[in-house]
């Protein structure tokens, strides 16, 4: 992309210099004529919009194609991070999972392998380690503070993946603040189930 940036600013470079000179030469070669410059400027005027126009639809087709691309992949990247949540719920409301769901887990791992970034993937391998420690017995009976733990971690690394690194929308929380607050929310929705 580089590389075609300058090819593009030294033809306009050129073109300025070689549309220059021949203005300049034909300009004077034309002024024995009546209404000769005025029509050499015409041209030389129409050839600089539409070679400005063709650089500046060549840049926006560009940016624009860009634009989609990015749109498709936080798309794919907001799906899939869906599927695998969605999955988890579904696994800790269940009273007995099998080994179905677990590779399940297993194969969403390669969907995650193409999409997310290096700290989503670290945080998934945790949560799965996490799992099936956990899971040995098939239920999560009794093991959801430890299961939410590993889930809070992985869902803040699946939030700065898909947000990015957006100062203000944090409002000055660190990220072990975050990792609190919904280690809190979810230690307190807990409590509120037991009897």
């Amino acid at each position: 992309m580089q590389s075609k940036n300058l090819a593009y600013i030294l033809l306009s470079l050129a073109t300025l210099v070689a549309g220059y000179a021949f203005m300049r030469i034909a300009y004077h070669a034309s002024d024995q004529f009546p209404f000769t410059q005025e029509i050499v400027i015409i041209i030389l005027g129409t050839v600089a919009t539409i070679f400005i126009t063709s650089l500046l639809l060549n840049k926006q087709t560009a940016v624009e194609i860009e634009k989609e691309q990015n749109v498709r992949y936080l798309d794919l990247k907001t799906r899939t991070y869906e599927q695998l949540l969605d999955l988890l719920e579904e696994m800790s409301l269940s009273e007995e999972f099998t080994d179905r769901e677990t590779i399940r887990l297993q194969f969403i791992t390669h969907k995650l392998s193409v999409i997310a970034s290096a700290e989503v993937l670290q945080e998934y391998q945790s949560l799965l380690h996490t799992i099936n420690r956990l899971s040995r017995d098939h239920s999560f009976e009794g093991d959801m503070p430890q299961l939410h733990e590993s889930l809070a971690s992985l869902t803040l690394a699946i939030r700065k993946d898909i947000l990015g690194r957006n100062p203000r929308q944090d409002l000055g929380y660190s990220k072990r603040r975050l990792s609190a607050i919904v280690l809190e929310n979810s230690n307190e929705d807990l409590t509120a189930l037991d009897p």
